[in-house]
């Protein structure tokens, strides 16, 4: 399941989707989840809002596309991926990944493959309102190296 919207998730609604859907047929005991958050900080100033855009269609095929590899690489079921967009605050949830396997490693590394290629390679775009003004961000090279060591390790 990818979704794409401005509205808030719940945890614990995503985690019993993992746990008791057709996402887990196989009853899969290893359930890894990640949420990402606004930070108020960035380069060491502080965050007033963070604004997400995409790129309807695009972002959707690009995140299935992420999926995919990752179901190629590793025994999971069927991911959960949500990410909001529109203007957040400090603190917001901007993403959920959840992941199914029978083991806790394929889902440790099948949830960290998916946040790392979802960095580098889905077409999000932020802008951040700080006391210095608004700006866009770019690409961090941190997250381009975590992505990069998948490529290493196929």
């Amino acid at each position: 399941m990818i979704n794409i919207q401005k509205d808030d998730f719940d945890i614990a609604a995503l985690y019993q989707q993992l746990n008791h859907s057709q996402l887990n047929p196989n009853g899969y005991g290893a359930i890894v989840t990640f949420v990402g958050k606004v930070r108020d900080f960035n380069q060491q100033q502080h965050i007033g809002s963070m604004t997400l855009e995409h790129y309807p269609g695009m972002t959707e095929k690009s995140l299935s596309d992420i999926v995919e590899q990752a179901k190629a690489r590793w025994p999971i079921g069927d991911p959960i991926i949500i990410h909001r967009v529109g203007e957040l605050a400090p603190g917001d949830q901007i993403v959920y990944i959840g992941v199914v396997s029978a083991h806790r490693k394929a889902a440790f590394e099948a949830c960290e493959f998916l946040i790392d290629y979802l960095k580098i390679k889905a077409p999000f775009w932020k802008k951040e309102q700080t006391e210095n003004g608004t700006h866009w961000v770019d690409a961090k090279e941190t997250d381009t190296t975590a992505a990069t060591r998948w490529e290493k390790a196929k």
